[in-house]
């Protein structure tokens, strides 16, 4: 009961944060892919700030981040009955 309050709690405070820290995060979030996948992206040939480099940046994070959260556990539940069902996977 404690970590569901404790979980609740979190929730609300992220949802009270401004345009400005919302703003402010997802500019260290792009610093932190430019770090993290900058040099590589230079290595394969593309010259670093343009925009090229920048697409092989986006392409490197969203291929790690596919194969990191690809592997988690999924459900499937399906609802109806013999011929019209309504599946969802979670």
């Amino acid at each position: 009961m404690r970590k569901a309050l404790t979980l609740a709690c979190v929730a609300v405070l992220v949802g009270c944060t401004t345009p400005a820290q919302r703003a402010a995060q997802v500019e260290r979030e792009v610093d932190e892919m430019i770090t993290v996948y900058g040099p590589a992206c230079e290595k394969l040939g593309y010259a670093a700030d343009s925009d090229p480099w920048r697409d092989c940046v986006m392409r490197l994070n969203a291929r790690d981040h596919f194969d990191r959260y690809s592997r988690m556990p999924t459900t499937t539940s399906c609802i109806g009955h013999r011929g019209f069902f309504n599946c969802t996977t979670f």
